[in-house]
């Protein structure tokens, strides 16, 4: 690798928490039925959406990120399920 390919970014770079190639977010939702095929609905917040969990293990009362449709991630839960 040369002097001016060290300076040069690889690929893509998200800055600021957006992603550059769908400028989307991940948003934080609760995971409240889980469906077929590695889908569930989840509770945005703001009202129930359909996803993706298919990359992700998660159950309901489960957080998840979601970007794009698709769960990213499982965060840890602070309070215990009953």
């Amino acid at each position: 690798m040369s002097a001016s390919d060290a300076d040069r970014e690889v690929g893509p770079v998200c800055h600021d928490g957006v992603c550059i190639t769908c400028s989307d977010t991940a948003v934080e939702v609760t995971v409240v039925e889980l469906l077929d095929l590695g889908f569930a609905v989840v509770d945005t917040g703001s009202g129930r959406e359909e996803v993706s969990v298919a990359l992700v293990s998660a159950g309901v009362g489960d957080r998840i990120l979601v970007h794009a449709g698709e769960a990213i991630a499982r965060l840890e839960n602070t309070q215990p399920r009953s």
